[in-house]
């Protein structure tokens, strides 16, 4: 007798996917927030929208990228889900948008049940941390599209402003100061590249950098601090002081400052604040160019406050309020839309 072929047989396990989700619902819906309406697990999420006098919403999608192949235990994976909410609530809060609903989407050509769980436990305890409803998510095993042993963590947020309240760069002018808040390491941003300078086997992750004071693996696996509390705590006690705000991810600091730079604006930093030990030893160890550290990495400084002169020192004292470190990075200038930036000393 012939015998019959099933999913499974062909690397594809859904029973398996199944349960982690029926285990982690209870959790999953401990995120939910006033406005969220209905039961989980229906084909969509539904959201009311707070009853605001003209409300915007405001969306970003992104993932972590090649972090997710440093995975290993399940302490990385739940650093994962981790970081795809902290990633998506920073660039909605650049905007000043207040978190409203989250969506995930994680996939691999086989979904280890032990690691599916940890990554979406470190979603859900993202969501609870930071107020947004995680309201649904996908998971596919796709053997043949991903390969073996490779994971996609990507994440949908959703924030909402009043559209009087919306921080979109506009205000910014001559004069403004650039003031910078600390990053944890890379963030979710450059992996590849650091990849290829420090991990060209599994085995390097266990090694110990004495600059670092840590294994490489830990270093690298750091978790992508959220900034979205901070900003939003800010900007009620602040906000004619803040003209604009950047998440600095792919593309470092100069790539994202100046999408938020009006037309006749551009940005002076000098790099007077401490970049931390793992990127001078990625350009040592490279060695890589310091102009493509600085078009690749954050180089310590996760997000970007632009500030009018005269609110600057309060600004800073209510960042450092909410635990954050700030530098001051520089000013804007008139001219061409850019952003210049001068190294103090040699990485």
């Amino acid at each position: 007798m012939t015998r019959t072929l099933t999913y499974r047989d062909v690397g594809v396990d859904p029973e398996a996917t199944q349960a982690v989700l029926d285990r982690l619902a209870d959790r999953v819906r401990s995120t939910f927030t006033q406005y969220v309406v209905g039961p989980w697990g229906l084909f969509g999420g539904m959201v009311r929208v707070p009853a605001l006098r003209e409300p915007v919403l405001v969306a970003s999608v992104d993932g972590v990228g090649t972090k997710a192949l440093l995975a290993r235990r399940p302490e990385d994976f739940r650093t994962l889900g981790h970081d795809v909410v902290a990633h998506g609530l920073n660039d909605v809060a650049c905007h000043g948008a207040r978190p409203l609903f989250f969506l995930d989407y994680v996939a691999a050509a086989r979904l280890d049940p032990q690691s599916l769980q940890a990554v979406l436990e470190g979603v859900v305890d993202a969501c609870r941390r930071y107020g947004v409803a995680l309201v649904g998510g996908e998971t596919a095993q796709m053997p043949g599209v991903y390969a073996e042993g490779a994971w996609d963590v990507v994440g949908c947020a959703v924030g909402v402003a009043e559209a009087r309240e919306l921080v979109d760069g506009r205000a910014v002018r001559p004069g403004d100061v650039l003031l910078g808040l600390a990053s944890h390491g890379l963030h979710t941003n450059g992996y590849t590249l650091a990849r290829a300078v420090l991990v060209r086997a599994r085995t390097d992750l266990d090694l110990y950098e004495p600059d670092l004071g840590c294994t490489r693996g830990e270093e690298l696996l750091r978790p992508h601090r959220c900034y979205a509390t901070s900003v939003l705590r800010l900007l009620d006690q602040v906000r004619e002081g803040v003209t604009a705000l950047a998440h600095v991810t792919g593309g470092g600091i100069p790539g994202n400052l100046v999408r938020v730079l009006p037309e006749g604006c551009a940005a002076q930093i000098r790099v007077t604040w401490p970049v931390p030990a793992v990127f001078r030893l990625l350009a040592r160890r490279g060695p890589v160019e310091e102009a493509e550290m600085f078009r690749v990495f954050n180089m310590g400084i996760g997000l970007v406050v632009v500030a009018r002169s005269e609110h600057a020192a309060r600004v800073e004292e209510v960042l450092r309020g909410c635990g954050e470190q700030v530098y001051r990075l520089g000013e804007v200038v008139e001219g061409t839309r850019d952003v210049r930036v001068v190294l103090e000393e040699r990485l």
